[in-house]
């Protein structure tokens, strides 16, 4: 098996460090037709390695927020490699996402991974219970060695499908779902591919899950393993984003937001070898349903980032209504306290997910599921609102605006800068700057991350309602209504009174 870049023993600290763990790694990837040769040099790529790199940057900065002391090693690493073990650490994954939000403006790409192992650990704790097969050692030894180097570990969850009515099993081609090809006693080769996988290419190890609830009769599909991103057989193809190309043509107004991106790709696995010690499922299609749900739960409380991306739009928002004169008008101040009350709606219900965190059995914590739920389908909402109210902000140039190059040109640059000038003391490049990044966040690169990821990163709106929908404890709450309203005769009420402080305990965890 082909080690990671012949694996470079130093551990990555800073940002710099981090770009330059990245290169020479041989990785085959295709972008607009052509294979890439070093996505690290690569004008559409970059911006997404700089988002992953100012992890690496806020951790020095502030270790207090983005860094941990690992129990592994005992040396501190990103809190994107920690398993939380108490309630301030789910809480302080949140706090560290929106700073990063904040700092970018865009996806900075690492919050699967962290999901990933977060889930993992409690699933293969509770597997090794039933199974006795050694995957809880296996995961505190592969994380051992992340929390070594302090890598970047990205998750593979989102297989392409293909006949969404039929279980992976019964699809005509198994490839429609990662699955088993081949076994040795060393280990297995899965082959198949993962959609729009977020950060794959700026990862350094990946870790490959099931997607979906799995029955027995899929148990080659049941399989969780980690491999290298430049492990033999796999392919990346980049996934193109609106206004992509922008970042090619020269110049750094038209980009909007030209340090900072996101990235999505596909990731084609061909008879990829995972090791024994690097499986950490390998047919136990019982737990596949458990992972999945313990996975989401932690992500989908993982969109409070969208709140820090939030932050920045509604701080153009706020800049162009200065720029265009009208920051006092009552309805532009009345748009912006609409565009904040959505925005912490959001970070709210995160954090109070985080907050009602609660214990596994392995000792890992994990949020509150319903909130957890409560914070994704409010994200599938209120960025949309939001990037529209911003839009209404600014005005129609935001989608009309001339090119920088007409901007620098010797006979009309002058003419642009006269007539696209707002107030009088506001630098018309500025003011196009501004327009620029809203036009980035609502409609170009950086939209992707904000509003479609939003809106089917982590599953759908109508994966969430399913969720919200099993966890209504309904017959919970007309008991407390037949209580109230007298329905429920006076000696029995004690009874039930108990009885409902036991499944208040039982259910809210509290």
């Amino acid at each position: 098996m082909p080690t990671l870049q012949a694996e470079k023993k130093r551990k990555i600290v800073t940002g710099e460090d981090y770009v330059n763990s990245l290169r020479g790694r041989n990785l085959k990837v295709y972008l607009l037709g052509e294979l890439i040769n070093e996505p690290v040099d690569h004008p559409i790529i970059r911006p997404s390695i700089n988002a992953l790199a100012k992890t690496y940057d806020l951790a020095v900065m502030a270790p207090e927020l983005a860094a941990v002391v690992s129990p592994f090693t005992g040396e501190q690493v990103s809190r994107f490699l920690h398993v939380c073990t108490n309630v301030e650490d789910l809480v302080l994954q949140n706090k560290m996402q929106r700073k990063l939000g904040q700092l970018t403006g865009t996806c900075f790409q690492r919050c699967v991974g962290m999901d990933a192992f977060n889930a993992l650990y409690s699933v293969t704790f509770e597997m090794d219970e039933k199974y006795g097969k050694g995957y809880h050692e296996r995961l505190k030894s592969f994380l051992t060695k992340m929390h070594q180097y302090n890598y970047v570990v990205g998750g593979a969850m989102t297989d392409v499908k293909g006949d969404r009515s039929l279980p992976p099993h019964l699809q005509e081609d198994k490839d429609m779902f990662v699955h088993i090809s081949k076994r040795t006693k060393q280990g297995v080769y899965i082959s198949g591919a993962k959609a729009h996988q977020t950060g794959c290419i700026n990862s350094h190890w990946l870790v490959v899950m099931p997607t979906m609830r799995l029955g027995e009769a899929d148990k080659e599909f049941a399989i969780i393993g980690a491999v290298p991103v430049d492990a033999e057989g796999i392919t990346y193809i980049y996934g193109r984003q609106s206004c992509d190309t922008r970042s090619m043509e020269g110049g750094n107004i038209d980009v909007g937001n030209a340090q900072y991106g996101g990235q999505e790709a596909m990731v084609i696995f061909e008879n990829v070898f995972i090791p024994n010690e690097y499986i950490f499922m390998d047919g136990e299609y019982d737990f596949a349903a458990m992972l999945v749900e313990r996975f989401t739960t932690y992500h989908r409380r993982s969109y409070v980032c969208k709140s820090g991306v939030g932050d920045v739009l509604i701080g153009a928002a706020a800049s162009i209504a200065e720029m265009n004169g009208v920051p006092k008008v009552s309805h532009i101040k009345d748009k912006l306290v609409e565009m904040t009350h959505l925005n912490e709606t959001i970070y709210g219900t995160g954090i109070a997910a985080s907050y009602q965190g609660y214990a596994t059995k392995s000792g890992a914590y994990i949020c509150d599921e319903m909130l957890a739920n409560v914070c994704k389908h409010h994200v599938t909402k209120m960025p949309y609102e939001v990037g529209r109210l911003a839009q209404d902000l600014a005005g129609g140039l935001v989608a009309t605006l001339p090119s920088e190059k007409d901007l620098n040109h010797p006979v009309i640059g002058g003419l642009l800068k006269k007539y696209l000038r707002g107030q009088a003391n506001m630098d018309t490049e500025d003011r196009l700057r501004i327009l620029r990044l809203i036009e980035n966040m609502t409609l170009g690169r950086n939209a992707v991350g904000y509003l479609t990821e939003s809106m089917h990163g982590a599953g759908s709106p109508q994966a969430q309602r399913i969720q919200i929908g099993r966890m209504m404890q309904l017959e919970y709450k007309k008991r407390l209504a037949k209580i109230i309203a007298g329905i429920v005769k006076e000696e029995e009420q004690d009874v039930l009174i108990n009885e409902l402080n036991g499944y208040f305990e039982r259910v809210f965890k509290i």
